[in-house]
C-alpha cells in the first residue's frame, strides 16, 4: 500500500505498504476512469491502521520482514532507511538485527500508520514523507528498504530515484512485491467472487496490490528507474487466517473495499465465501493459502 488524510476502513496490501494513490491502477485495471473518493485517495484513518498492524501484520506481512532483511544483509552499524514502512514491522526486524548501532528510519506517507509504529517502537526515527520526495541528503544510507510499496507510488521512477539518491556507493536497495495473483489462488478467486457480488472497481480494489507480480514488467519498472541488472527473486509465503470470516473483515474493513461493500453486502460477502472459498479452510475453520512474493535486490557497486 501516499496526501491529506481521507478516512477509509484500509486493507494492504497492499497494503500495506504506505498507501498511495490507487486512482490510476485502478483505472488501468478496471478500464473505468476512476474519480477521486476514499478508495482511490490513498490514506488510511488510524483506526484503519491500527486494524491492518492487528491483523493483516500476521497475516500477510510479517512472514516477509526476515527474508527482505536477509536480503538487504543488514548489519550492525549500518544506516538502514525503510520506504513505505506502513507500522513498522520491517523497520522493526531491522532495527533488531543493528542491534542498536547505526540509525534506523522508517518512512511512510500516512500519519495513522506512523502513529501505530510509533507507538510499538518509540526510539526508532518515524518520517512521514512521500517516497517521490525523501527528505535526507544523498549518500545518507547503507540500505534502502521497501516492502510492498512500490506498486502504490504515484510516480514509480522518481520514487526508485529517490531511492537510489539517499543510497551511500557500495550500498543495496532492497524491495519486495505481491507475485501474481493467479499464484495466490486465494485472492484470485475472492476478486472473482467480489467482482460478481459488488463490480469490476471493487474487485480491481483487491487486485492492485498484484499489479506488478509479473517478473519481466518488475524488471522493466526496476530498469526504468536506473536499477538495472536487479536480483529478482521469487520466494514462497503463505496468508492465514482465523476463519473465512475473518479473511473478508480484513479485506473489507481494512482497505479500500468499504467503499463498496456496506454492512448488508459485508454480511452477503461471508455468506458466499463461506460456500465458494472453502476449499481454503481447514477442518477446524482457520484458512491458508499460498501468498508468494517477489525480491528484487540492487547494489549500487559496479
Amino acid at each position: 500500500m501516499f496526501r491529506p488524510p481521507v478516512c477509509y476502513r484500509f486493507k494492504t496490501i497492499t497494503l500495506r505498504a504506505d498507501c498511495v494513490t490507487l486512482k490510476a491502477i485502478l483505472t488501468k485495471l478496471t478500464g473505468v476512469t476512476m474519480t477521486t473518493n476514499a478508495a482511490t485517495a490513498g490514506q488510511v484513518s488510524k483506526s484503519a491502521a491500527e486494524i491492518y498492524d492487528e491483523f493483516f501484520v500476521p497475516a500477510l506481512f510479517g512472514q516477509w520482514a526476515g527474508p527482505l532483511c536477509d536480503a538487504a544483509d543488514i548489519q550492525p552499524g549500518h544506516d538502514v532507511l525503510d520506504v513505505a514502512c506502513g507500522t513498522g514491522a520491517t523497520t522493526r526486524e531491522a532495527a533488531r538485527r543493528m542491534a542498536r548501532k547505526g540509525r534506523i528510519v522508517g518512512l511512510d506517507r500516512n500519519q495513522g500508520m506512523l502513529d501505530v509504529a510509533r507507538s510499538r517502537a518509540p526510539g526508532i526515527e518515524w518520517v512521514e514523507a512521500v517516497a517521490e520526495g525523501i527528505p535526507y541528503a544523498g549518500d545518507t544510507f547503507h540500505t534502502v528498504l521497501c516492502q510492498f510499496g512500490l506498486m502504490f507510488f504515484d510516480d514509480r521512477k522518481k520514487a526508485l530515484d529517490e531511492m537510489m539518491r539517499v543510497l551511500r556507493p557500495d550500498g543495496r536497495i532492497a524491495l519486495s512485491v505481491w507475485d501474481d495473483v493467479a499464484n495466490s489462488p486465494g485472492y484470485a478467486d475472492m476478486i472473482e467472487l467480489i467482482a460478481a457480488m459488488f463490480g469490476k472497481e471493487a474487485a480491481a480494489a483487491l487486485q492492485a496490490p498484484f499489479i506488478l507480480g509479473n517478473k519481466q514488467e518488475l524488471r522493466q519498472v526496476m530498469e526504468d528507474g536506473g536499477l538495472a541488472k536487479a536480483n529478482v527473486t521469487t520466494m514462497t509465503g503463505t496468508a492465514r487466517f482465523a476463519s473465512i470470516r475473518d479473511w473478508v473483515r480484513m479485506d473489507v474493513r481494512g482497505w479500500t473495499l468499504a467503499d463498496y461493500i456496506d454492512d448488508a453486502g459485508f454480511e452477503a460477502l461471508v455468506a458466499a465465501a463461506e460456500k465458494q472459498l472453502g476449499r481454503f479452510a481447514a477442518s477446524d475453520g482457520s484458512v491458508a493459502f499460498p501468498a508468494p512474493a517477489h525480491m528484487a535486490v540492487w547494489d549500487s557497486s559496479p
